[in-house]
């Protein structure tokens, strides 16, 4: 995740870790106030997320902004020691039986309707539900770790100062960095910096 603008607007997510469940664990802060929290951004989240579908007024739901973000974030931690947990084969049952609770739950319903040019385009069923949502995030994550090729492919960011898991889809599955646009780039820079300081002082 980059920050975007500060204050009520919502924030730029990334959504690049392959998965919805690590897209989730992504906005995890290192430190600082909480991503998730404030006017617009667990919204702004959702629709980025595809959770939601474009157009969705979720601005009309006013818990989105308060018990609904700190209900994700909940899910978030839980989800995220479960995933690092299992990358060090290390067992953590709690965040198992609480990621696994959470899923239980019925995700959202969708329906096709007719847009204004007369194309299909997705629909919410009914309004918006919270519970709805996390057992969507909550599922992605168990069929994840359920599946023995996908669980292969995870992999943690060697970018410095990255936390990021993600799904190593490449080729090779050599792929070091969870984007090479933003922490493989900055490697790269940080790279040629050392390098010229270096000539410099030869």
């Amino acid at each position: 995740m980059t920050a975007g603008a500060t204050g009520t607007a919502p924030y730029d997510w990334r959504f690049d870790s392959g998965r919805l469940c690590l897209d989730l664990m992504a906005t995890a802060p290192e430190c600082g106030p909480e991503p998730l929290a404030g006017p617009g951004r667990l919204g702004h989240w959702l629709l980025g997320a595809g959770l939601l579908p474009a157009g969705t007024p979720v601005s009309a739901v006013r818990a989105v902004d308060g018990p609904w973000a700190e209900r994700f974030v909940e899910l978030r931690g839980w989800i995220g020691q479960l995933v690092r947990e299992e990358l060090a084969g290390r067992i953590a049952e709690t965040a198992l039986d609480r990621v696994n609770t959470l899923a239980a739950g019925a995700p959202p319903a969708i329906r096709a309707v007719r847009d204004e040019s007369g194309a299909l385009v997705r629909t919410l069923g009914a309004a918006p539900e919270c519970g709805a949502l996390l057992a969507a995030v909550a599922r992605d994550a168990v069929e994840l770790l359920t599946d023995p090729v996908a669980r292969a492919r995870l992999r943690e960011c060697q970018g410095e100062g990255c936390r990021r898991v993600y799904l190593d889809t490449s080729r090779g599955r050599r792929r070091r960095w969870c984007s090479s646009e933003v922490c493989g780039n900055r490697e790269r820079v940080a790279r040629h910096r050392r390098r010229a300081a270096a000539m410099a002082r030869a």
